[in-house]
């Protein structure tokens, strides 16, 4: 099979032919980080880099599947909302342009939630209507979005994946991480995590919690002894529990509770990449955690890919 992957970013594609049991006998990609490239070459060195998307002649490349996720900072409800006035999201069209010039015989576009108009005008163009599907029924992560494909698409099964599985360390206050988006590497504040409820962030320190079991306080029933396992219990309003001599319903290191963002790897979980999958050299040093931050939000579940491409090896 012949694939051309336009905003190919790290590959995930590849990732999800590959755990799909789908060979690639040649791989196309279409992109201009250098720092996604070389996450790219380094784990599939066979792949075809073409670079921009705008200059590719898809007319004499024979492909079977074309694949992407153009850019979507003008569609999304996060977004300005620019819509395809916005350059970046006017790559859709590039999309199309490669689609008719290629034609091949399968094709995906992915995109986030939109405005219906929007998302009307797509599926005018493609010929399809997008199937919705959230990441969290393969992941960790509340991720919803549309996949325009003619390929037969069902809804995947709730694998029942928790935020607290991925974790390196801490406890999460949910059970699903918000989305991952690129501009992760910034970081958030507790406050604004709480607010806007994005840029999932965890809690650590040293700590003991109420005695539980199966949900249940068992506090002072020594009955349940040995039975019952201690949970963090977080409060929202920034405020300690009252201190006492003993401390067990405090949350406090030496400096008290501390909130985190999510580690590269943890973020690699999310999106169901392997373990320091973008961690590769970069010169003479590793790629740098605000690179790999970037690439993960840009790329896809790769589970969620996997699934859509199973009818390809039926």
């Amino acid at each position: 099979m012949k694939v051309l992957s336009l905003f190919d970013g790290m590959s995930c594609g590849q990732l999800a032919l590959e755990r799909s049991g789908i060979k690639a006998d040649k791989y196309y990609a279409a992109e201009i980080d250098k720092y996604a490239i070389a996450v790219t070459q380094h784990r599939y060195p066979e792949t075809i880099q073409l670079g921009d998307v705008t200059k590719i002649d898809g007319t004499e490349l024979g492909i079977d599947l074309l694949i992407g996720g153009s850019p979507c900072q003008g569609f999304s409800f996060a977004g300005n909302q620019l819509n395809f006035d916005d350059p970046r999201s006017a790559l859709f069209f590039e999309f199309v342009r490669l689609l008719k010039e290629t034609k091949p015989k399968y094709f995906l576009l992915e995109n986030v939630r939109m405005k219906k108009e929007c998302q009307e005008v797509i599926s005018e163009y493609l010929g399809v209507k997008p199937v919705m599907i959230n990441s969290s029924l393969l992941s960790a992560q509340n991720r919803v979005r549309l996949y325009w494909t003619n390929l037969p698409v069902e809804q995947p099964e709730d694998k029942g994946f928790l935020l607290k599985d991925i974790l390196e360390e801490g406890i999460a206050d949910r059970d699903k991480s918000h989305c991952l988006d690129a501009n992760y590497h910034k970081g958030a504040s507790y406050e604004q995590y709480k607010k806007k409820s994005r840029r999932q962030l965890v809690a650590c320190g040293a700590f003991r919690g109420r005695y539980k079991l199966d949900g249940v306080r068992q506090d002072g029933k020594m009955k349940t002894a040995g039975l019952t396992k201690q949970e963090l219990e977080i409060r929202n309003d920034e405020k300690t529990n009252t201190l006492t001599t003993v401390q067990k319903d405090n949350v406090l290191t030496k400096e008290g509770l501390y909130w985190r963002k999510l580690t590269p790897m943890e973020c690699e979980r999310l999106q169901t990449v392997p373990d320091n999958y973008t961690l590769v050299p970069w010169g003479k040093r590793m790629m740098s955690n605000t690179q790999r931050y970037k690439m993960l939000g840009n790329g896809w579940t790769v589970d969620v890919i996997a699934h859509i491409f199973k009818s390809l090896s039926n």
